[in-house]
């Protein structure tokens, strides 16, 4: 009898960037149930009591415009709500509490902004973060996260947007048509699509396109990512380097004399 060794199945690997935490000290915040206010490069972090109650990005729409872009709350009432609050978190909550909003809706578009910003906010980033603890913040009537959550979250927003099209240039950097007329063979647009592809003039960003849209960015980037792998868009070359510096005689006295001599020597 012939005896086969086969060797046993491999044990299941954990994908360690599912595990890895993207800020050690987030992550020690909300081990601590800390509440204050975390500043990175790209973004900012608010947390009640460890958990992520708000979150702010350069990058991203705010609350405001997902609020308003799209008729679910009319501009002029928002802006009251700002002007009476010190800050958007709680002019939410001042909309909820008067009844201005159906609480689902805003609760729906809080966690969006939420999210989108805080994708961001936990971007790589070259300078440490800094966190100002602040007693007066606590869990309010939106729904807040755990650190942990955001962190998978923005884990697989990352890896989605790397299968898509793995050259990041497009992200952050003005949009231009990679072909106007569209490439042979190119895979249709969908409507979604067009309207990103619309606004694409050389001069916006994928920032500037979501908040013209009212859409959150990360969903913009998305786009933008198939549209780049599509062949449609690409982002703005960069400037060629300027031409070097013609040559100029010199008219150092010295090298002259020495030149002068060494045609007089030939001449002989």
């Amino acid at each position: 009898m012939t005896v086969v060794d086969t060797p046993p199945p491999a044990l299941p690997v954990r994908d360690k960037r599912a595990t890895r935490a993207l800020s050690p000290m987030l992550t020690r915040l909300a081990e601590e149930r800390a509440t204050g206010v975390l500043i990175r490069e790209h973004g900012t972090l608010h947390l009640a009591e460890g958990r992520v109650v708000h979150a702010e990005s350069p990058l991203a729409p705010g609350l405001d415009v997902l609020l308003t872009a799209h008729g679910t709350l009319a501009g002029a009432a928002w802006r009251r709500a700002a002007v009476r609050t010190p800050g958007p978190l709680h002019a939410a909550e001042l909309l909820l509490h008067s009844g201005v909003l159906p609480t689902g809706a805003l609760e729906l578009c809080h966690l969006d902004a939420l999210y989108d910003a805080g994708y961001f906010a936990l971007a790589p980033s070259s300078t440490p973060g800094r966190f100002r603890y602040d007693n007066t913040p606590r869990l309010g009537p939106l729904p807040s996260v755990p650190v942990v959550a955001l962190e998978r979250e923005t884990l697989r927003r990352r890896l989605l947007l790397h299968r898509l099209w793995s050259d990041p240039a497009a992200d952050s950097t003005p949009l231009i048509r990679a072909d106007p007329a569209g490439p042979a063979g190119a895979a249709p647009v969908t409507p979604r699509q067009r309207a990103v592809l619309d606004r694409v003039d050389g001069v916006r960003t994928a920032t500037d396109i979501a908040r013209d849209l009212g859409r959150q960015a990360f969903h913009t980037l998305v786009d933008i990512r198939r549209l780049a792998a599509a062949g449609h868009v690409m982002p703005v070359p960069p400037a060629p380097a300027p031409p070097p510096p013609a040559h100029q005689v010199t008219t150092d006295p010295d090298i002259a004399l020495l030149k002068r001599l060494r045609d007089a020597l030939e001449a002989l």
